[in-house]
C-alpha cells in the first residue's frame, strides 16, 4: 500500500519538492530499491551529493532494472527513469554527473526504500 504522496510521485509521475526527501543527505550504505515492487535499483556505492536537492546516482545496479522514456513536459527536453520491473516513476537522468559514467540519477526519496546490505 503506498502513501498518496508516494502514489503522487511514483504513478502520477510527479516530483517531490527539492532537499525534501529523507535519502538527499543520507550516508546510509546498502542499496535502494523501488518502494513499489522491490527491484534492487541503486548502491550507495555510487551515491553522489550533486548539490540538486534530491538523491543522486552515477549508475543504477543493472541497466536491466532500468526503463528509459523521453520525457517533454514543461518545455525541456529530459530522460524519465522507471523501474522497469513495475514502471514506478523514480526520477530523470542528466549527463552532468561525476566520472566514470558523467550520469546523474536524479532519483525522488519517496520511490526508495533503503536496505542495509547482508
Amino acid at each position: 500500500q503506498l502513501t498518496p504522496e508516494q502514489y503522487e510521485i511514483c504513478i502520477n509521475h510527479g516530483t517531490e519538492p527539492p532537499f525534501s526527501g529523507k535519502y538527499n543527505d543520507s550516508k546510509l550504505e546498502g542499496s535502494f530499491k523501488c518502494v513499489c515492487c522491490g527491484e534492487n535499483l541503486f548502491s550507495s556505492n555510487t551515491k553522489f551529493d550533486s548539490g540538486s536537492g534530491w538523491p543522486s546516482f552515477w549508475k543504477p545496479i543493472s541497466e536491466d532494472n532500468i526503463e528509459y522514456v523521453s520525457d517533454t513536459d514543461y518545455g525541456m527536453v529530459r530522460t524519465e527513469v522507471n523501474c522497469k520491473k513495475c514502471g514506478s516513476h523514480l526520477g530523470h537522468v542528466f549527463d552532468d554527473g561525476p566520472n566514470p559514467t558523467n550520469q546523474r540519477y536524479c532519483i525522488n526519496s519517496v520511490s526508495l526504500k533503503h536496505e542495509k546490505d547482508e
